[in-house]
């Protein structure tokens, strides 16, 4: 094992016995009560160069204190301090570490101080590795899916303990593919699932309703941070965040008609404030765009990775039946955004973190009857490239013409794992090289599947695990989520999917081109 993986686990031991780090200076002495608290945890994210987003809460208006170092023991700690976190925030900070050392264990410590008395919290430990500059071995998981169809967290299991299997493979960092919340499904104190067994949730006012409030929206984040897996996961495996539609509601476009339980009727309405708490619980880098709302961006892990983390959500119009001229999905700026870093990347490998997966019908409802109306790429037509399809189209077409290589799709959003390969001898619209996509999830939700294939791309599925029953609970054991092994000096890439239990149920090899 590592230097860095005995460091990791050297340090979480330490969190978890609740033990102050050497070298940290004392805070002014004072009740807990008067203290700040971070309720919440830690986490990192959007690893980038030399730099690395730390995110945090506090209970009060304070500042968020990060001091960082390569050694556990904080012998010469950097620190960087946060604006003030009040309540237009809801108390969340975030921090950016710049000057990080290539390829390094990094330890940090977060604690915040009290915006009237300077009186500091206890500390909240955390530590990430830093992106590299050479070639080297990389493992990071991705999947989809936490606390839907009112799966919560049970307390008779230990939680969602999915995060626990995919913190001790030891990633360096992880995808979240969307469905971060869902922000319409309530946790009710119990479900009687398969065979009559009782799921029990712990439960809280915000997840008690569909969200419509800014509050509630926050609510479902606070919600998924109580849970002990999810914080020592926090703490110790850097993140990149996506959205899809629960973080607002269900397969939410701009024809979205809300049901009896919203108020609130407006759509765009809800999006705007969804889209707030979003990007204050995220540990994500704000950018300009969008009016600093835009989600899509390229994070670039080394000569070995880039990932192009997309936005399937923001940009589309309406759910409709999918057919006919082109219809905006990831609409025009990010499709060009997308193919211009594609044609310019140099790394080995272009991992393109997608919401929805490209070959699988995933249907909405009915446009009029018997016309089925569409969420995702495909309309459930198997010829020539209509709709939706036709941006993805252009793209393939695109990376074909640009010989562009290397490149494999990964996602979630359906509740259950597949492998997918697609090829153009088997498609209607052939102008492509063959390529990939691994599905993974739910992490704490029910399980679906399988759903259709659509065959305009030419999809195989070439592996794929579904419970045998619609909605079948976590207690089933159908909730997967993906790894994926870069080796550093061959370039191979291995994608395999893991169960609850993180017990491997299929492995992909691919050479690089």
């Amino acid at each position: 094992m590592s230097d860095f993986n005995l460091g990791r686990r050297r340090v979480m031991q330490v969190v978890g016995a609740g033990l102050l780090m050497p070298g940290l200076a004392p805070a002014v002495i004072a009740s807990v009560k008067d203290r700040p608290q971070l309720t919440d945890g830690v986490q990192s994210g959007d690893l980038q160069g030399d730099r690395a987003m730390i995110w945090s809460r506090s209970d009060r208006p304070a500042r968020m204190v990060v001091e960082w170092d390569t050694r556990s023991q904080f012998r010469h700690p950097r620190r960087v301090i946060s604006a003030l976190a009040d309540a237009r925030s809801d108390f969340t900070a975030r921090v950016e570490l710049t000057g990080l050392p290539a390829d390094q264990a990094i330890f940090y410590r977060v604690y915040f101080k009290d915006a009237q008395t300077g009186v500091a919290s206890e500390p909240w430990l955390g530590h990430l590795r830093s992106a590299p500059t050479a070639r080297r071995n990389i493992r990071f998981v991705w999947s989809g899916d936490t606390v839907g169809q009112g799966f919560g967290i049970n307390p008779d299991i230990g939680g969602m303990r999915i995060y626990e299997s995919m913190r001790l493979r030891l990633p360096d960092f992880f995808i979240h593919s969307g469905d971060t919340i869902y922000a319409d499904g309530p946790v009710p104190a119990q479900l009687t699932t398969e065979g009559g067994r009782v799921w029990r949730n712990l439960t809280t006012e915000a997840k008690s309703k569909v969200a419509q409030t800014l509050d509630d929206y926050r609510g479902n984040y606070r919600y998924n941070l109580m849970d002990e897996n999810i914080r020592r996961f926090n703490a110790e495996v850097p993140q990149i965040w996506q959205w899809d539609d629960h973080e607002v509601v269900n397969n939410w476009s701009p024809g979205k008609q809300l049901d009896e339980r919203y108020q609130e009727k407006d759509i765009h309405t809800l999006v705007g404030r969804a889209r707030q708490a979003w990007l204050e619980y995220s540990p994500m880098r704000r950018q300009a765009a969008d009016g600093g709302g835009r989600i899509y961006r390229k994070l670039s892990y080394g000569p070995m990775l880039d990932v192009f983390v997309l936005d399937m959500r923001s940009y589309r119009g309406a759910n409709d039946d999918n057919l006919g001229a082109e219809k905006p999905f990831l609409g025009r700026e990010q499709l060009k955004w997308l193919k211009r870093g594609l044609k310019a990347s140099k790394a080995q490998w272009k991992v393109i973190a997608a919401d929805m997966p490209i070959g699988l019908g995933v249907p909405d409802g009915e446009v009029s009857p018997g016309v089925p109306r569409w969420e995702a790429v495909a309309n459930g037509d198997p010829g020539p490239a209509q709709g939706r399809e036709l941006e993805v189209a252009e793209l393939l077409g695109f990376l074909r013409a640009h010989q562009v290589r290397n490149f494999v799709f990964l996602t979630a959003d359906v509740h259950y794992c597949a492998a997918h390969h697609y090829h153009p001898d088997r498609a209607a619209f052939q102008d492509f090289e063959p390529f990939w996509e691994f599905v993974a999830g739910p992490l704490n939700a029910g399980s679906f599947g399988p759903n259709p294939l659509d065959k305009t791309f030419g999809p195989e599925v070439v592996f794929q695990k579904a419970p045998p029953t619609q909605n079948a609970s976590p207690f089933a054991g159908f909730q997967f989520f993906g790894e994926v092994n870069i080796e550093g000096q061959s370039g191979e890439m291995s994608v395999v999917l893991r169960d609850l239990n993180g017990v491997a149920v299929f492995e992909q090899k691919l050479q690089p081109t």
